[in-house]
Order: C-alpha cells, then structure tokens, then sequence
C-alpha cells in the first residue's frame, strides 16, 4: 500500500512539473520564466557554490570558529522556543490536512493508520524539500556560502525533525485529552515547568556567573566570549544539547565535519520517527472536520470573502454610510472598503497605532537618553511609509486587479467608464493614506534629532511632514493607477484574481510589470519636479524658503492629481472599450 501512495504522490508531482511546462507554449509564460530564471540565478543561485556575495574574503572582528557556538546556541534556544509553542497553543485534537477526495477514498480503504501517516510524512516531504532550497538559497545568499550540500542536508535535518515534533506532540496532546485532562490544565503544567526551568536558570546565573562588564561589551568577539561561557556551563548546556545535535549538521565547516555530527542528529530524527509511527491516535474525525472547514475555506477565499481566523465569514461593518444618492463612484468605492476588512482589521490597526504612539510617547517623557531610541522609531517609521509607497499598492489589491473576471458585470452599471475606474482604484489609495499620515505622524513627533547632527528645528519637522503628507497619498494614487491601467491594457499578462498562476514564471511577470511601473512612476514625476522647482525658487524669493517647501509641494501635487485625473479619463474609455471575453 506504501508504495502505490508514493506512486500516487510521485505522479501528481510529475502532472504539475509537466503542466508548468505546458503553459510556457505561451509567450506571456515563457517570458515570464525567462526573467524569473534569470532573477533568481543572478540573486541566489550563482552564491550557491561560492563563498558569499564578493570574490574577495571581508575583514571580520570574529572568526567563523568564533560565531559557530553562538549560532549553534542561538537555533537550539529557536527550536526550543518552537517544541514549547507546540505543547501550549495547541487547543484541539489533533487532525491530519487531508483533502476531500483523499478523505472520500483512502478512509473507507483497508488503509491502517499507521499507512495514513506514512502517507502524510511522504507528502511533508515535498513542502519541506521546497523549503529546503530556499533556505538553502538565502543563507548562502547572505551567510557563509560554498556548503551548499552541507545547508541543504542541514536544514532538512532541522525541518524533518521538528516537522516530526510537532506531529508526535499534536498525537500526545490528543491522547492526553482523551484522558480527561483538559487545555487550559495542560498549558498551565507546561507553563509551570517553563517557569521552574527558568527560575532555576536564574537562580544558578546568579550564584556562579556575573554580569557582563565594560570588558565584555567593548567589541563583538568579547561578547560572543561571554555569550560562550554563558550557554556551555550549567543546566543551559544540558536542556539544550538535543536541539544542538540537530542543529550542527548546518553547522559544520567541512565533509568530514558534518559526517560526525550527522550520526547523532539522524538518532534523534529516527527515535521522533518511531515514536509518530508507534502512536494509535485516533484523527479520522477530527480530521474529516478539518478537510470540510479547509474546502470552505478554499471557496470562500476564491470568492473574495474569505477572513483569517473563521472558516465561514461573517458579515463585515460598513466603513460608511451608503446613502441612497450621491456620487456613483462612492458606491464601488464601499464595496471595496467592504472586501478590504475581510483581511484588514481596522480594529487591530487603530490599537496597535495607539499602542504605538502610547510607547512613543513614553519614550520621549524619560527624557534625552532616550531620544537615539525614540529617533530609531522614526526611521522604521519612514521605511515603512517607502514600502507603503512603492510596495503598499501590490499588497492591497482590492480594485480592478481583482475584479477583471467581473467587467462585464460592471459594464452593465449605469456607470461611465471613468467612474468605474475611479471607484476602483481609491479603496487602496485610503487605506494607504491613513497608514501613510498615521507613520508620517510617528516621524514627526519621534525623528527629533539625527545622531551625531544637531537637533531638528520644530518648524522644519512640520514643514517636511506636511509636505510628505500631502504628497505621499497623490504619488500612490498614481502608483495604484499603474498596475490598473496594466490589468486594462494587458489582461492577459496580468496576474489577476485570486487564483492567478504562481510559480518562476509568474515571479518573472510580477518583475516585468514592477520595472514598467517604476518607469512609467518617473516619468510621471517629471512635469510635478520641474514645477515643484520652479514654484520653490520663486516663492524662496518672494516668501522665504520656511513657506516655500509647503507651497511647491501643494502645486506640485496638484499637476500629479491633474495627470493621474488625466489617466482616470482615459482609462474610462479603455474600460468602456474593454472586453474580456475576446482576450485570451
């Protein structure tokens, strides 16, 4: 039986390599996978065999020797924080993701559960040989390259053994409950222990260790000595030492090197086999639920209700009055807030941005030791208002992009086409507003100073935040107008939809239509720069530079408004034109 599963499992897997390879007949594909292949060889796959991203070794205050303990203690206390996760947070029994067809012939079969579970650890394996090479791409991407069959053995070694953990745990949770011991009693024991183990970590930190000194903070490598000696005396190095077998394999700096440590970390994977293999749990129910809640799931996600967290959704809040006159264009534009809730909780944001600005505020009354501090907030705070601009608008798709397949129910609205568009396109641009004024705020009251530079003028501060905060919703209005116009132009390059194909060939796509967009970005920005200048130099003299800044920035908005309201025209009538059934 063992091996007609694998069989089954080999040729699904050769169906969709074999169906990839089908769709590249098209151009739209192949050029896709052309580009994709190309990105990830020059970001990935030409380190993978070398020793980092120069040809010329970088001068180090550590040596590898040094940093390996600390790396080896670092994922151990990782994978120990996991094993821990996944005694507490489990509430239910547990359940095996089985799909509705595998649950409708394999259950009823002569199949023991021991096969079914040999069934899912074949199918665990495809995941976590897919995440395998990626991890096995980005370490040697960004870490210590040239071990690439050394990181892929490691990691594997790593995800198999924790992948069987979490499994051997959800078994032994089950058969716990089913001896009457309830969730909240089980958390509270192993919350128990975790609070004994610490507070006797503790206890032996402060009878025969000290704190670091001046001496143990002056450079990296005094500090990982210290670090050293921390997590190699006491119980420390006893609770962690399985997580340290499985986690040298990675770890090791040759052939025979990880040929040593391997033996150990392939004991510790066998025993977690024996002991899923060995477990008479009984799943079928709980997971014939799971399959049920999965496949509603599924629909509901393809049809653009879907809400993490529920298996069925509920009826979201309005994000405003719909009154019964007014413009056409509000009505999409509620429709779209109302699809947007689904996954953006407004509730969750507004507390966190109060936490946020309660933090901050915090941090600023302590006074100025603490303004590096309340300053570092502030440039997360502009980094993340640069993603909102240039990412913010591929994230929240809640516009055309999504309802392409529904044009022609909207061409039946007594809507211009412009109107439509429009509607379309102004839910991502308020829900990016808010987020874009909410970190511009954060900026203001925190980027007080630079370290090393004198303290920011208040007037200055509001003079620059004003200025991003009136420029900062126009600039993404035209950015969201951009791939909007692609979903027009070019519906069938565009990946739209929620079932739009993944893979190389669609990473291509995604490049292809992120370079036009920033080209088309700049070349819009040109005629707002040249009157954005030629508005400062002259209010400079007339008015000063202080009311200058926020003056040119109001005109120049406005000549970006005045074209993005240009191509919402336009588009209208490409809209009115448009029709899905002769695209291919």
């Amino acid at each position: 039986m063992i091996g007609a599963l694998v069989y089954l499992q080999g040729r699904s897997t050769l169906n969709r390599l074999r169906r990839r390879l089908v769709r590249l007949k098209q151009p739209k594909y192949l050029f896709g996978a052309i580009v994709g292949g190309l990105y990830f060889y020059f970001y990935f796959f030409r380190f993978l065999f070398q020793g980092g991203t120069s040809s010329s070794p970088r001068p180090s205050p550590i040596s590898a020797g040094d940093l390996t303990p600390l790396l080896e203690f670092g994922g151990a206390l990782v994978l120990l924080v996991l094993v821990l996760l996944a005694w507490i947070m489990p509430k239910d029994r547990v359940a095996l993701t089985f799909s509705e067809a595998e649950v409708a012939f394999l259950f009823p079969a002569p199949v023991s559960r021991q096969t079914l579970i040999h069934w899912k650890l074949i199918r665990s394996q495809i995941s976590i040989l897919f995440t395998t090479l990626i991890f096995t791409l980005v370490t040697n991407r960004f870490g210590r390259g040239g071990l690439a069959w050394i990181h892929a053995a490691g990691w594997w070694v790593i995800l198999s053994t924790l992948n069987l953990h979490l499994l051997g745990s959800s078994f032994a949770i089950t058969r716990l409950l089913d001896r009457g011991l309830t969730t909240w009693t089980r958390r509270i024991l192993v919350l128990i222990g975790v609070l004994l183990f610490f507070g006797a970590l503790f206890w032996w930190a402060r009878q025969t260790m000290s704190l670091p000194g001046a001496a143990d903070l002056e450079s990296i490598k005094s500090l990982a000595d210290y670090l050293k000696r921390a997590f190699e005396t006491g119980p420390a190095l006893a609770i962690l030492y399985p997580f340290r077998l499985v986690v040298r394999p990675f770890l090791a700096p040759n052939a025979p090197g990880f040929l040593a440590v391997l033996g150990p970390a392939l004991l510790l994977m066998g025993l977690h086999y024996v002991w899923v293999v060995r477990s008479n749990v009984s799943f079928e129910e709980a997971s014939v639920e799971l399959s049920r809640k999965t496949a509603e799931r599924i629909q509901s996600f393809r049809a653009g209700t879907y809400r993490p967290g529920q298996a069925v959704p509920r009826p979201q809040r309005a994000p405003f009055a719909l009154k019964p006159t007014g413009p056409p264009f509000l009505a999409i534009l509620w429709k779209n807030l109302v699809s947007v809730s689904q996954t953006f909780s407004w509730r969750f944001w507004s507390g966190a941005g109060l936490v946020v600005l309660v933090a901050l505020a915090v941090l600023l009354s302590l006074g100025e030791g603490y303004a590096e501090v309340a300053s570092l907030v502030g440039f997360v705070a502009m980094l993340l208002l640069a993603w909102t601009l240039l990412i913010g608008s591929q994230v929240l798709r809640n516009d055309l992009r999504n309802d392409l397949p529904n044009a022609d129910l909207l061409k039946l609205y007594p809507l211009r086409g412009w109107q439509v568009v429009l509607g379309e396109i102004l839910a991502p641009v308020a829900v990016l507003s808010v987020m874009q004024w909410f970190l511009v705020l954060v900026g203001l009251l925190s980027l007080s100073s630079i370290p090393g530079q004198e303290p920011i003028p208040v007037a200055v501060r509001c003079v620059v935040a004003f200025s991003v905060a009136v420029l900062a919703p126009v600039l993404t209005l035209v950015v969201t107008l951009i791939p909007n116009a692609s979903v027009l132009l070019f519906p069938a390059w565009f990946q739209s939809g929620k079932e739009a194909p993944q893979g190389i060939e669609a990473t291509g796509q995604r490049i292809i239509m992120a370079v036009a967009q920033l080209l088309v970005l700049l070349i819009a920005a040109i005629p707002a720069v040249i009157v954005f200048l030629v508005m400062f130099f002259v209010s400079r003299w007339l008015i000063g530079p202080v009311l200058a800044v926020p003056l040119a920035t109001l005109v120049a908005a406005v000549t970006i408004v005045a074209e993005a309201a240009l191509g919402i025209f336009w588009l209208g009538r490409v809209f009115d034109r448009f029709d899905l059934s002769t695209e291919s």
